[in-house]
């Protein structure tokens, strides 16, 4: 193998790690918190290095800010959300005119 195509296959496996972490992401948020959360305490034990330790912290995932309208679900409270009501208006068809 020469290493203009273990170049490209290493980019080419890096987009499509990006691609699936951010899908995971946008799709599964709270299970890729999860994981993400798992992750993070388990580096950040204390029987680990200091830079994993650090990259455990670093990791660690934020807390969602709470609130009605921020859409985190954590109150049944019915929370209202930001947007504005919408309307209905009724469909009208009107006959296309002849030619």
């Amino acid at each position: 193998m020469t290493p203009f195509l273990i170049v490209q296959a290493l980019i080419i496996s890096l987009a499509v790690i990006a691609s699936l972490v951010y899908a995971c992401r946008r799709l599964m948020p709270a299970t890729s918190q999860r994981v993400q959360a798992k992750l993070a305490n388990t580096l950040s034990q204390s029987s680990r290095p200091a830079l994993l330790r650090k990259l455990g912290r670093q990791l660690q995932p934020t807390a969602a800010a709470g609130g009605c309208g921020s859409g985190c679900g954590s109150c049944s409270s019915g929370c209202a959300s930001n947007s504005p009501a919408t309307e209905e208006q009724a469909v009208k068809f009107r006959a296309r005119p002849s030619e």
